[in-house]
């Protein structure tokens, strides 16, 4: 996934910088950047924040940074923001999305004569790839609408020049940019918690494809938004932060609603409610407080030193972290039916591991219920998550073993009244070792959120694609 966020300001714009990109750190855990624009030209810094936060990486560069104006990146890929010389002048990029065509666009650009720098493993830095794209442009806003319409997937980025800052939203929203104001200085994010503690109210979410200018004359509009929207619906599920809002609607009470959903679908019988530390967490509130049964925490998160477990490219490395930051209470486990909420079941690895240890500390029931549908096709328009192949998901590793087989399209088994999607989930029920399993409806998440379907991207759960290509447009 990744984090951007941009400040053009009256005054040093490097504090509120430092701090507003830091917000955006649950998105990312491979680099952080930043770059500012001042009389001396363009200053840059890039860290690898795999073994430290971002904050603590920064702490020092900070000091020797100085501007009105900057951008900043949390990235789980690619070292950016780019410093770029072209014809359009020297500009800063910062980038976040997932290019699945790279490799033919780099060379169509090999055969014009471009040529890229490496990255480990010979693959090409995408936001280089898109500082191609546009450089070959006569403007700005002529090369952002071009890397819209030819790359396959999704980008969403920040470009900050002599002047000002370019935010441009991807072409279907897959991912959100907002912009807040404060006496008379603007910052740009992909999360709204970075703007309370610095001060800045919200002023305008931009639609899909809209491109807006922040500069001397405020907040301009470069390009119009389109009118076709897919927004990434796990956000609200899993990876957007509680306090963050986008379309105007509000994570943690989107996340109460699906557990509150939850609940009026179940009829089990159960001591206690809790959810999975912590993105479960809200999910297990909504639940509890519709089900008026108590919700408690059997499991705790020790956050001192741990970090999130999914972000680590090695399993082993994974699952080291997700036993060793979730403590057992077994006071509040033994001899209990427990009902957990989890945000999603992606590979299951590290889930049957806890249900296991649950069970060890004396667990009489445990029950699962999921705030999404089965995962059953892997995004191709973000990269949320580490899976390498469509065979870590849980919903496909189920029919492969079910079947004995994978299958190019699952769609027979996303249907939750099939006799097919039953037996998927029985499937992981038994490898999770759960009591029951019962996953959240995709019909009912989308009434959570609130926005109509066809706003939503729900490819991981229904393999439904929209809007695949648009055309340039003048």
């Amino acid at each position: 996934m990744g984090g951007l966020f941009g400040v053009f300001s009256n005054s040093d714009c490097v504090e509120d910088l430092f701090y507003g990109t830091d917000y955006h750190s649950h998105l990312g855990t491979m680099r952080g950047g930043l770059a500012v624009k001042n009389s001396g030209g363009f200053q840059r810094y890039i860290k690898d924040i795999t073994t430290s936060q971002f904050k603590s990486k920064f702490e020092k560069e900070i000091l020797q940074m100085h501007g009105n104006k900057g951008i900043g990146v949390i990235s789980d890929y690619d070292d950016q923001p780019l410093i770029i010389s072209s014809n359009l002048g020297v500009f800063a990029i910062a980038t976040v999305g997932k290019i699945n065509n790279i490799e033919s666009l780099a060379n169509d650009a090999r055969k014009r004569g471009t040529h890229f720098s490496e990255m480990h493993g010979g693959e090409i830095n995408p936001t280089e790839m898109v500082a191609t794209i546009i450089s070959q442009c006569l403007s700005f806003e002529e090369g952002i609408k071009k890397a819209n319409a030819i790359i396959d997937g999704s980008c969403t980025m920040l470009i900050l020049t002599k002047d000002g800052i370019y935010c441009a939203r991807d072409k279907l929203g897959r991912t959100p940019l907002i912009i807040g104001a404060k006496n008379g200085s603007y910052a740009v994010a992909m999360e709204t918690c970075a703007f309370p503690n610095l001060g800045y109210e919200i002023v305008k979410y931009l639609g899909p494809g809209e491109v807006v200018y922040l500069g001397e004359n405020g907040c301009e509009v470069k390009i119009a938004p389109g009118d076709k929207m897919q927004i990434c619906a796990f956000l609200w599920v899993y990876y957007g932060y509680p306090a963050s809002n986008y379309e105007g609607i509000n994570v943690e009470a989107v996340r109460y609603k699906c557990g509150s959903l939850l609940a009026k679908n179940d009829d089990i019988e159960i001591d206690l409610v809790a959810g999975i530390p912590d993105s479960g967490t809200a999910h297990g509130v909504g639940y509890a407080n519709e089900a008026k049964i108590p919700y408690s925490r059997p499991y705790v998160k020790y956050t001192p030193t741990w970090p999130r477990s999914f972000m680590p490219h090695d399993q082993n490395v994974r699952d080291k972290v997700a036993k060793m930051k979730l403590i057992p209470i077994k006071e509040l486990i033994e001899g209990k039916r427990l009902l957990f909420c989890e945000d999603s079941i992606v590979r299951g690895t590290q889930l049957r591991r806890q249900i296991k240890r649950l069970f060890e500390s004396g667990a009489k029931e445990v029950h699962m219920r999921p705030a999404c549908p089965p995962l059953v096709y892997r995004c191709k328009f973000l990269n949320f998550s580490r899976s390498r192949s469509e065979l870590d998901l849980a919903g496909r590793w189920a029919i492969k073993d079910l079947i004995g087989r994978d299958i190019d399209d699952p769609a027979e088994y996303t249907d939750p009244d099939s006799e097919n999607y039953k037996a998927m989930v029985e499937v992981i029920r038994k490898k999770l070792q759960l009591t029951s399993l019962k996953y959240q409806k995709l019909e009912d998440l989308v009434k959570a959120i609130g926005l109509p379907k066809e706003k939503l991207c729900t490819y991981c759960w229904d393999g439904v694609e929209k809007y695949l290509t648009l055309e340039i447009t003048n």
